[in-house]
């Protein structure tokens, strides 16, 4: 298609055309069992004077229909009419189906192709295509849509990581949401409900509801969404269409200045939000509703700086999380490293991490390997929250460091070059359900060759090493209190003095009579919340000034996870000898080179 297009159209245009003629051939494949039936019932429900809707969505037997006599195939049989028979059979669609071609503005794009006279070679081409779900089944067809978003996206120098998510990580995500809901895995007929505010094309949706027919075919799973982007919506639309969820429940817009589904809550919920991206302009109505509506609102806990709104796309789904006399609810999102630790006690990052560790709403978090997503090679992590904790969990967090579980792309595409394989997605799940400490061995031969990767989970024994080589250990899954990661800065001073060196001394209100602080000396301390604020005084900070004290107004608690301080693992620098005897052997060699080139 694209040789087709080309000279026509430049590279970053051919999406315009391909994907909503994939989706065009998609749903023709779909309603073409039922085509008759959906004509006939219009003629003798038109004929009796009802409204034909309802009884041509059951005709269809899907969720949307087509009440032209032509089909694409239909189509090929007058080419001279092709334009004005292919904008008929669109217009044939139910409301839901045309709204997605208007997102794609698929009229201009059949009149542009009709000018070039490429409309009915490209609507041939497509209509050689079997895209039937007997053929091709939805799982499929949603790859094969995020492979052309992926396509286009890297030609125009988009980032196609605002789309979509890597599958691999939603089957992770996915698979640590259910794991420790029995219900909805194993009871007959359970309804859940699953949201997204970032949906892209659907994928996470997609990938959940999958999971639960593989693991409870009894079971449904309710799909809810929102995305920005026309294209990426337009496709999500068609996908949810296709299987039959309630189309309604997919709503365009952004989700932060404009919330599709105010006032609901879920059950589970997903997102993958754009990464450092700023929140510029929508900071009007995200302040407005921080300052107006409190904890009443979105945004109670505080704000990040703008250059950031991951964090914004966290405090909404708090507030879209059903209440534990309902339920509960559980959801994971991808972050990248800064909302971790950024931001010093007492702003908008740190408040926002004191209010989730403090209601004890997170569970988890995973770090994930480098280079997996599409358009960005640094360091991610998924975290896991809840307000339903099982008895275990409560008052605890689990970190589970698996960056170095990943395996090599036979392919790069875009930035990502690594992938989780099924495995190592099930260790992480295992380490997570079980919700237990764990170490990974790693054994080397005795020329240093890695050989096996063993997970020892506490109170397991660690595998022996090879034969004259030797076993690294390096922690895996560790869990903390809640408290572990809460400080109090301290405010540090030390007293004026005048030029004969005595400290100058306060002369009026509440300040008379007592010490005045030197601002040049001014200092901060940060107390972890598990230790005395005076006793790490008396030891940190008396021994090294002894006329210091600490200004109690201005402490602040803020909270941060170093994630990667409680994974390092110190390896000594080798022996001087070894080094030196190694040096010398290499400057050696190097002096019997110039040797024989100077003979």
């Amino acid at each position: 298609m694209a040789d087709l297009l080309r000279g026509d159209y430049k590279q970053s245009e051919y999406g315009r055309v391909i994907l909503p003629f994939t989706v065009l051939r998609r749903l023709d494949c779909v309603l073409e069992p039922t085509k008759a039936a959906v004509l006939n019932e219009l003629q003798a429900k038109t004929t009796l004077g009802l409204n034909p809707e309802p009884f041509l969505l059951r005709a269809a037997k899907q969720g949307f229909y087509n009440t032209d006599p032509l089909d694409l195939s239909k189509l090929m049989g007058d080419q001279d009419n092709i334009r004005a028979n292919l904008v008929r059979y669109v217009e044939g669609f139910s409301p839901a189906v045309r709204d997605i071609f208007e997102q794609f503005e698929f009229h201009a794009q059949i009149d542009r192709l009709a000018k070039t006279g490429l409309l009915y070679q490209v609507t041939e081409r497509f209509t050689r295509i079997d895209l039937h779900p007997d053929k091709v089944d939805n799982a499929a067809m949603g790859l094969a849509f995020e492979e052309l978003i992926r396509k286009f996206a890297e030609i125009s120098n988009e980032t196609a990581g605002e789309h979509f998510t890597p599958r691999e990580v939603i089957r992770l995500m996915v698979n640590l949401l259910f794991v420790e809901d029995d219900d909805a895995l194993t009871k007959p007929g359970i309804v859940r409900t699953i949201y997204d505010p970032t949906a892209g094309t659907g994928g996470m949706l997609s990938v959940a509801g999958e999971y639960l027919t593989e693991h409870n075919p009894q079971g449904h799973l309710t799909m809810f969404g929102q995305e920005l982007n026309p294209e990426s919506y337009a496709i999500c639309k068609a996908d949810m269409l296709i299987k039959g969820q309630p189309i309604e429940n997919i709503v365009q817009g952004n989700t932060l200045s404009d919330d599709g589904h105010h006032g609901r809550t879920f059950d589970y919920m997903l997102s993958n939000p754009p990464f450092g991206v700023e929140w510029k302009k929508v900071e009007k109505q995200v302040r407005a509703e921080h300052e107006q509506k409190g904890y009443d609102g979105r945004f109670g806990p505080g704000l990040p700086r703008v250059s950031d709104g991951s964090l914004l796309f966290l405090m909404h789904l708090l507030s879209k999380m059903r209440p534990l006399n309902e339920g509960g609810c559980r959801f994971g999102i991808v972050l990248n490293g800064s909302p971790l630790f950024t931001g010093g006690a007492g702003s908008g990052e740190s408040e926002i991490r004191r209010y989730v560790l403090e209601n004890d709403l997170v569970e988890a978090i995973v770090a994930l390997p480098t280079d997996m997503f599409y358009n960005t090679g640094i360091s991610t992590y998924v975290w896991i929250i809840s307000n339903r904790k099982p008895e275990a969990r409560r008052g605890k967090v689990q970190l589970i460091d698996a960056s170095s579980m990943w395996r090599k792309m036979r392919k790069s595409l875009g930035s990502k070059r690594k992938e989780m394989s099924d495995a190592q997605i099930e260790t992480v799940t295992k380490l997570f359900g079980g919700f237990t400490e764990a170490r990974l061995a790693i054994s080397f031969d005795a020329d240093g060759r890695e050989v096996v990767r063993d997970v020892v989970v506490e109170g397991e024994p660690v595998p022996s090493a090879p034969e004259g080589g030797k076993v690294k250990l390096a922690p895996l899954s560790r869990i903390f209190p809640n408290s572990a990661f809460g400080y109090r800065t301290i405010t540090i001073e030390r007293p004026l003095r005048d030029e004969a060196g005595g400290i100058v001394l306060g002369q009026r209100g509440k300040a008379k009579g007592k010490k005045q602080p030197d601002s040049a000396l001014r200092d901060t301390e940060n107390v972890p919340l598990s230790e005395d604020v005076e006793t790490y005084f008396a030891r940190e900070v008396l021994p090294h000034a002894e006329d210091a004290w600490i200004d109690h107004d201005k402490t602040k608690v803020g909270y941060e996870i170093p994630f990667t301080r409680h994974f390092y693992v110190f390896e000594p620098p080798r022996p001087l000898a070894e080094i030196d005897a190694e040096l010398e052997a290499v400057t050696d060699r190097i002096k019997g080179m110039l040797e024989g080139l100077a003979a």
